[in-house]
């Protein structure tokens, strides 16, 4: 445990154990990073499937984030540049936006993390996904990280 249950208070040795476990997760590749993805600088996923694909939040970023308890998408049906804001993610102690990895229509956003926005937290590659999304540049497709780019990034 990284905090002291009875009054909270961080010691050096605490913060000395949570800083090498931390680590330990990050060179062990714990950090989940699939290979079959695409990746920003600012930790969204894009999964392809035909001219479509799936957006999210990567396994470091719902991890950074801690949980996540409410995730607001007005922007269904509205054509977005890469990089806009398409929505926004809250944990418990912070907001976050989520942005468009490439150009595209919002199609869909995934409803059963409106009732649940754990799933992000839980399955942020699977079940946990946000948006469906219309691709309008393929192009940009390149510009985007792999997976080994990604974990370079984060540091695994």
């Amino acid at each position: 445990m990284c905090v002291n249950k009875k009054n909270f208070d961080l010691n050096k040795n605490t913060v000395s154990l949570c800083f090498k476990i931390t680590n330990f997760f990050l060179k062990h590749n714990i950090m989940n990073v699939l290979e079959n993805l695409k990746y920003t600088n600012d930790h969204e996923w894009i999964r392809i499937n035909g001219d479509n694909a799936y957006v999210g939040i990567t396994d470091f970023a719902q991890s950074e984030l801690g949980d996540v308890v409410f995730v607001e998408v007005n922007t269904v049906g509205e054509t977005l540049n890469k990089e806009e804001a398409l929505g926004t993610i809250e944990a418990v102690k912070t907001v976050s936006d989520v942005f468009m990895p490439l150009s595209g229509e919002i199609l869909e956003f995934n409803e059963n993390i409106e009732s649940d926005p754990s799933l992000i937290n839980k399955d942020p590659y699977g079940e946990g996904w946000i948006v469906k999304i219309k691709m309008q540049n393929t192009a940009e497709l390149e510009e985007l990280l792999t997976a080994s780019q990604y974990k370079e990034l984060i540091g695994v």
